[in-house]
Parts: structure tokens; C-alpha cells; sequence
């Protein structure tokens, strides 16, 4: 399997068990309806267990554009294979997205609820106000960031080989579960903690093609810029510090 590859199926994967839960929390009359934030975070954290688990032998286990960008500005990964692997990334969390309609379409035909429905895609605010929404995008995304440099690197991999991929993998899949835990916890309550354009923005188009309906496209640079904004802010800092 090709980095590619795994970077497709690893989104896919996480995208799947993550917008999943929420899926299962949201629609009217699964099983899990209404069982709350604490449920979507934990499951959120185990969706990235499982992606990382998949992907990181092969391709570093990025499954986030802002990862890959972030690596590439601190010198860990080429910038030659950034494009690739962003595109890979959006590709496996529309498959992803699909996978979540497929699995729960008869819930969500019997849920009236719109944003109910748009959830289970993309991000939205609890309070809409794109500056206070944007900072919380940047501090989330920052804190993922600035700890995933300190999470990978060749001192830390697994494998020894000179070739070994740099990312989310390299030192297993459990460390970056529990940040995204922790993150969400924390600081994901404002935004739903995108902290990923390729969570968002992927899902997203998927509901635009499946619902030919509103989007909230007017939100949608929020988890795009303000992830790229708080990478790029990690990536500073980290220089610095080292």
C-alpha cells in the first residue's frame, strides 16, 4: 500500500468512527441518541486511534492537512509530498462522510433537523462570532500542533529504518489519541474543534452533493483558515524553542 493510499484510508477510517458518533448521537432514534459530548469526544479520540493505528506504519499517519503542513515547516517532512498527501487526506473524509450517510440514511431521512444533519458532516459554532470562532480554531489547532512535533521525529520512531515516515505514527497511536481527547474536552465546546480542513471542508461538499441544500458555507473558511493560522504559529514556536 502506497502512502497515498494510507492516508486515503486512514481519513477514511476516522472520518467514518468520528462524524459516526456523532451521527449516532444526533439523529432521531438510533441507539445512542442524545447521549452527549462526553460520548462524541471519547469516540473522536478512538476514531483517531484507529486511523493512526492503520496509516502510521506506511504513511506517518497525518490524516490532517494542518499535520503534514506543519511537519513540512519545521523541516520533518518534504514539501514535494504535501500536495499529495492533502489531497489524499480530503479524498478519504469525503469517502469517510459517505460511508456515515450510507451507514445511518434511514435516521437521517426520519430527522427533521437540518443542522442536526449538517453535524453530522461538518463543524459548526455553539455562539456564532467568526473572530471569537476563528481564535478557538487557532488555539485548538495549536496545541495539536506544537505537541505532535514533539510527539514525532527520528529520535522517537518506532522503526529504525532511515526511510521511516515521519507523523502521527511514529511513535504509536495512542499519544495523539489522548491529545485529541484532551483537546476536545477542553477546548472543542466553542467550535466542535475542527482543528483539520480536511475533517470540514471534505464532509462538507459531501453534504452540499447529498442535501443540494445549505451548507453553512459562510462558516466554512473558519476550519480552514484558522487551522492553518495556529499551525503556522506552532511551527514558530517550535523553531524557536529548538
Amino acid at each position: 500500500m502506497s502512502p497515498f493510499t494510507a492516508e486515503i484510508i486512514g481519513t477514511m477510517l476516522m472520518i467514518l468512527l468520528g462524524n459516526g458518533v456523532v451521527a449516532n448521537v444526533v439523529l432521531k432514534d438510533t441507539k445512542g441518541n442524545n447521549s452527549g459530548w462526553i460520548v462524541i469526544t471519547t469516540a473522536w479520540a478512538f476514531a483517531v486511534f484507529v486511523g493512526v493505528v492503520v496509516a502510521g506504519p506506511i504513511s506517518g499517519a497525518h490524516l490532517n492537512p494542518i499535520v503534514t503542513l506543519g511537519l513540512a515547516l519545521v523541516g520533518k517532512f518534504a514539501w514535494n509530498q504535501v500536495a499529495g498527501y492533502v489531497l489524499a487526506q480530503l479524498i478519504g473524509a469525503m469517502l469517510g462522510a459517505f460511508l456515515v450517510w450510507l451507514s445511518h440514511k434511514d435516521h437521517f431521512a426520519a430527522t427533521e433537523d437540518e443542522g442536526g444533519k449538517l453535524a453530522c458532516f461538518s463543524t459548526g459554532p455553539a455562539i456564532r462570532n467568526y473572530s471569537s470562532n476563528l481564535i478557538s480554531e487557532i488555539i485548538g489547532t495549536f496545541v495539536l500542533i506544537f505537541v505532535i512535533f514533539y510527539l514525532s521525529g527520528p529520535d522517537l520512531s518506532i522503526a529504525a529504518a532511515a526511510d521511516a515516515k515521519i507523523g502521527l505514527g511514529s511513535i504509536g497511536a495512542l499519544p495523539v489519541a489522548i491529545l485529541v481527547w484532551a483537546i476536545g474536552l477542553s477546548l472543542g465546546g466553542t467550535t466542535g474543534y475542527a482543528i483539520n480542513p480536511a475533517r470540514d471542508l471534505g464532509p462538507r461538499i459531501v453534504h452540499s452533493i447529498l442535501y443540494k441544500g445549505k451548507s453553512d458555507w459562510s462558516y466554512a473558511w473558519i476550519p480552514i483558515l484558522g487551522p492553518i493560522i495556529g499551525s503556522s504559529l506552532a511551527a514558530i514556536c517550535y523553531t524557536l524553542l529548538t
